[in-house]
């Protein structure tokens, strides 16, 4: 039996043969024949070919008596735009539950996407967005707005985990650990409790998303609507533990209670739960901020200066400003107006020889060059070969010809040691536990964090990095990170040692302050760089810069 819009494909390519004649007629014969298919089709091509071919009636046999309402909502939906007027269609649309699009066989279509969506991302091993990446590649199908519905619900629920398993009630599984949804029963047999995906999903609809009890009846949700509805519109969080109020796991809540104090860790907590907003950056090899503003805005894509940033612009909502000439033609750069000031804490100058050791994707590469003028050399290097070949189409779309970029295997690779005592500049912008960026990453926080491992780590390439900085050089330490543990003890413990010799702290305020950055709230008492979101509206972010003798 069918329970999601892959399978309601698997089960038509199945029947296929069936149909064409070339085994009897029958809606036995036909589910029989699905459930020995060994393929999933993901090709709505497949879905329209069947169509053009079989038998109306039967067709309706095969679709009504096999797939659970949101998958047969994809299937008619998907059909109708194919055969759009012809007399698949108008059959389609004389049957109540196989309509031709509308809003309600949309949300059908939605529900189904966005609970399968979160399915993969709770119980899967990729990020979210790799994994919502794969999702949409997968089913091209999916309109934009589709796509978008199933985002802001699948990290709506992803922000507000907590408040969710509130709402839905006691389960035998957690939110992070959802079981397989329950086999359809026939009326008037109660429908069981849906599985923990498709709650959260129904949960958040209720609770941010506008909708109602009859909404969710009339998409096909399997569960009492009603009764959640009602759970969601009596929801007093007032009374709960912080971290649940919070929607942050126990351990994290902890500390940054410990850190900044209750009142202060909730404000936090409420700016981590909240989109960010859409910064890029300016490429100042190519255009200037206005020259790019005023263009973005020929394109009809609204942006503002950051407040901060001298190079950054911004928008609350999401753009398709990858489908942009400007894009293209390597104007700007994605990047959180946080990261452009740590950029500006490494000074980097023409002519100098800098490195950013742990370089990723090159965002903050991209940004070094353009402040050296494409000037000098620039490496960047990193131990995931697969994140550091990301930067190659970038590279080719900003003009740097500067950067060396090759992959390590640790930090201490040999091809690192031709370098130590040459480089002006060193970033390090240290693997952490992400918490920073949970405004565009909600789903690390529910995600296993080994801090002592990671700390150990940060050590190791503090101290692997700062052997390449020249004397009169600079080291620039940096996380996304919100914890003491991967920021001043990590720093702290680098001084106190042997590599930390000759090296001394600068003042981060001084440093902006020199770039046209005046804000005294952006630095701590000892002069490090903190970011927050609640404070600054960009991720958070810590950085330290190190000047040796």
């Amino acid at each position: 039996m069918c329970r999601s819009p892959e399978l309601a494909l698997c089960l038509c390519r199945a029947a296929r043969g069936v149909l064409c004649g070339r085994a009897p007629l029958g809606t036995g014969r036909l589910v029989t024949a699905a459930g020995s298919c060994p393929t999933r089709v993901r090709c709505v091509g497949q879905m329209g070919t069947f169509a053009a071919i079989c038998h109306q009636a039967v067709f309706y046999q095969l679709v009504e008596t096999s797939l659970w309402a949101p998958a047969r909502a994809v299937v008619s939906q998907n059909l109708a735009s194919r055969f759009r007027g012809g007399p698949v269609a108008r059959g389609l649309r004389s049957r109540k539950d196989m309509e031709a699009p509308t809003a309600r066989t949309h949300r059908h279509a939605r529900i189904a996407q966005a609970t399968e969506l979160l399915g993969l991302i709770l119980t899967g091993r990729l990020p979210a967005d790799r994994q919502m990446d794969a999702y949409f590649r997968g089913r091209r199908q999916m309109g934009s707005r589709d796509r978008a519905f199933a985002a802001e619900t699948v990290y709506g629920c992803l922000r507000r985990a907590r408040t969710l398993e509130q709402i839905v009630g006691p389960a035998p599984l957690g939110p992070l650990a959802p079981r397989p949804a329950p086999l359809p029963t026939p009326s008037p047999t109660p429908s069981p409790a849906p599985p923990p995906a498709a709650a959260l999903v129904a949960a958040w609809l209720l609770a941010f998303g506008g909708w109602t009890a009859g909404d969710l009846a009339e998409a096909g949700f399997p569960g009492d609507a009603d009764a959640l509805e009602a759970r969601a519109r009596a929801f007093d969080p007032s009374s709960l533990p912080f971290a649940v109020r919070a929607d942050l796991p126990d351990w994290l809540a902890e500390r940054l209670v410990a850190q900044w104090g209750e009142a202060e860790a909730l404000a936090l907590a409420e700016a981590l739960n909240r989109p960010a907003t859409l910064d890029i950056r300016v490429n100042a090899l190519k255009t200037t901020r206005a020259e790019l503003a005023r263009r973005l805005r020929a394109d009809g894509v609204e942006m503002e200066p950051t407040p901060l940033s001298p190079a950054g612009l911004r928008r609350a909502e999401r753009a398709p400003l990858f489908a942009s000439a400007s894009f293209k033609d390597g104007l700007f750069e994605v990047q959180d107006e946080g990261s452009q000031l740590v950029s500006l804490l490494v000074e980097p100058r023409p002519h100098d020889r800098v490195a950013d050791f742990c370089a990723g994707a090159g965002g903050k590469t991209l940004h070094l060059g353009s402040l050296m003028g494409n000037t000098g050399v620039l490496y960047a290097v990193d131990v995931s070969p697969r994140r550091l070949a990301e930067i190659r189409p970038r590279l080719r779309r900003s003009g740097l010809q500067t950067v060396r970029a090759f992959p390590i295997e640790h930090e201490g690779d040999r091809r690192l040691k031709r370098l130590q005592g040459k480089l002006d500049r060193v970033l390090v912008d240290a693997p952490c536990s992400g918490t920073g960026t949970l405004r565009r990453n909600p789903d690390i926080k529910w995600r296993p964090v080994d801090l002592p491992g990671l700390q150990e780590e940060q050590q190791r390439i503090l101290q692997s990095a700062a052997r390449l900085v020249k004397p009169g050089g600079r080291l620039v330490y940096a996380t996304c990170s919100l914890l003491r543990e991967e920021n001043e003890a990590v720093v702290d413990a680098f001084l106190s040692e042997a590599a930390g010799a000759g090296f001394r702290r600068v003042h981060a305020g001084e440093i902006l302050r020199s770039a046209g950055i005046v804000a005294s709230d952006l630095v701590t008492s000892r002069g490090d760089l903190c970011l927050l979101p609640h404070r600054h509206g960009t991720d958070g972010f810590f950085a330290v810069a190190l000047d040796r003798g």
